[in-house]
């Protein structure tokens, strides 16, 4: 039995190494949120009906975005595999079969996006928000090729443990928006003014512009030129395809339970009026980007409880957690407190507004109190998906988000009429009751796990630069 200080010291190396494995992964989705912050702080600037507006596009755009990332995260792992089991020869035939699969979901997803903008007045959106909403939909749409191809290059990337690109043009993709859309946005240099179609059109053209930067680092770079996976034509093989559905659906719902709680609340808030809906765009924004350093660091996780459980480690399995756990919540509870002592500071960030301002600087309040349950959440489930128990938990965070989020968001928010402030309510409570169970059920999974005879070589994880 290792005495306290050797615990210890166990516990702050693996921390040292969670960390390590994260950083990458933080830039990556650091720079993927702050797209909504550039579109929200433009928008704000622009009128309280363009942030209004922005907000409910976003929205639908979500959709989208979350159907592509959930499908097309089947890629890591089976690039993983094909290289961790020797058949690297393999790898450019299943991305030629991405590329078809992530072609498929893009032309549905762009019908879906032009079906959208016939459904905001059925869906109850406001009439004032209505036009530039269907604008911005209208200039995003064109990108979703673009995003669709630039996840799988990416995913590939990562699957072969090289995360620089991610960084790189998610960066590099902040540089073009920002100019960009503030010039179509408020019609610069003799540019018309397109409002939020503006912001959405400059979207677009960052997505492609990073989908092409991308691919010319894929066909150029000696990491990747043994695999020439712009070498040859292949025709889509159903065996391929229906294998990476077959793993990427189950994820993409997953990751859709709580996705949608968000999406049917910005919607449900859209209804209230363009004051509420340009406040909640604003909140919702600080808190996504906020996310987005504990998403990092539970994925970090994930691949290091991973690892321990296939060495057969259980003292390292329990500290790869632990260590999670120790990092996210401390990571949550500094966001928490900034949150709550510069609500009104933030809230100023975007707008000029005095009502949005207001409205929107208490919403953060309620950002900052689901911080941390937020952060124990994501960490529990991605130390699940390491321990490869998923369908439980997936019914644990439909209950959560669907059987207690929602209900509570619409009784409170429209039901008793409270508004805005009522629906975050409901927003507090399925994070939290989320936390809880996939808490619960990560303790019940550790409990009940056989012991493992240790593995004979146990493989170094890379840190993924």
């Amino acid at each position: 039995m290792p005495s306290a200080r050797t615990r210890f010291a166990l516990l702050a190396r693996e921390m040292r190494r969670t960390f390590t494995l994260a950083l990458p992964l933080i830039f990556g989705h650091v720079a993927t949120g702050m797209i909504g912050f550039v579109d929200s702080v433009l928008a704000g600037h622009h009128h309280p009906n363009t942030l209004a507006a922005v907000a409910v596009g976003a929205a639908i755009w979500s959709v989208v975005a979350i159907v592509l990332v959930g499908v097309l995260l089947a890629v890591p792992p089976s690039v993983s595999h094909l290289a961790g089991a020797g058949r690297r020869a393999e790898i450019p035939s299943l991305f030629r079969q991405t590329l078809w699969l992530a072609a498929a979901l893009a032309a549905l997803l762009v019908g879906f996006l032009q079906l959208a903008t016939g459904l905001l007045e059925p869906m109850g959106i406001a009439e004032e928000i209505r036009p530039a909403a269907a604008d911005f939909i209208h200039g995003v749409r064109w990108g979703v090729p673009a995003l669709a191809f630039y996840l799988c290059m990416r995913y590939l990337s990562e699957g072969l443990h090289w995360t620089l690109p991610t960084m790189v043009l998610g960066v590099s993709g902040l540089a073009i928006l920002a100019p960009l859309g503030y010039v179509l946005m408020f019609g610069r240099f003799g540019l018309p003014e397109l409002g939020a179609g503006g912001v959405g059109y400059a979207t677009s053209i960052m997505l492609w512009c990073q989908a092409l930067a991308f691919a010319a680092h894929l066909a150029t770079s000696r990491r990747f030129a043994d695999l020439a996976l712009f070498g040859r034509w292949e025709w889509p093989r159903r065996e391929t395809i229906r294998g990476l559905l077959a793993l990427g659906v189950p994820i993409g719902v997953t990751v859709a339970m709580e996705g949608g709680l968000f999406i049917a609340t910005a919607l449900l808030i859209g209804r209230m009026g363009e004051v509420p809906a340009a406040a909640h765009q604003i909140a919702i924004n600080v808190a996504s980007i906020t996310f987005m350093g504990a998403l990092a660091l539970a994925e970090a996780t994930t691949v290091r409880v991973g690892h321990a459980a296939g060495a057969g480690d259980r003292h390292g399995l329990r500290r790869a957690i632990l260590a999670g756990y120790v990092i996210v919540i401390g990571v949550q509870l500094v966001t928490a407190s900034a949150i709550a002592l510069g609500n009104d500071l933030i809230a100023s960030i975007y707008t000029r507004d005095a009502a949005v301002l207001s409205l929107a600087a208490t919403l953060l309040l309620y950002a900052a109190a689901f911080q941390v349950s937020d952060g124990i959440q994501v960490v529990s489930s991605a130390s699940l998906r390491g321990l490869k128990d998923t369908r439980v938990p997936m019914l644990l965070a439909a209950f959560a988000y669907w059987c207690v989020g929602m209900p509570l968001a619409a009784g409170l928010g429209l039901g008793l009429g409270w508004g805005a402030p009522g629906m975050w309510v409901g927003l507090v409570a399925g994070l939290t009751f989320a936390a809880l169970l996939l808490g619960l059920r990560l303790r019940h999974s550790l409990r009940q796990r056989p012991p493992e005879p240790r593995a004979r070589t146990a493989a170094p994880v890379p840190s993924g630069t």
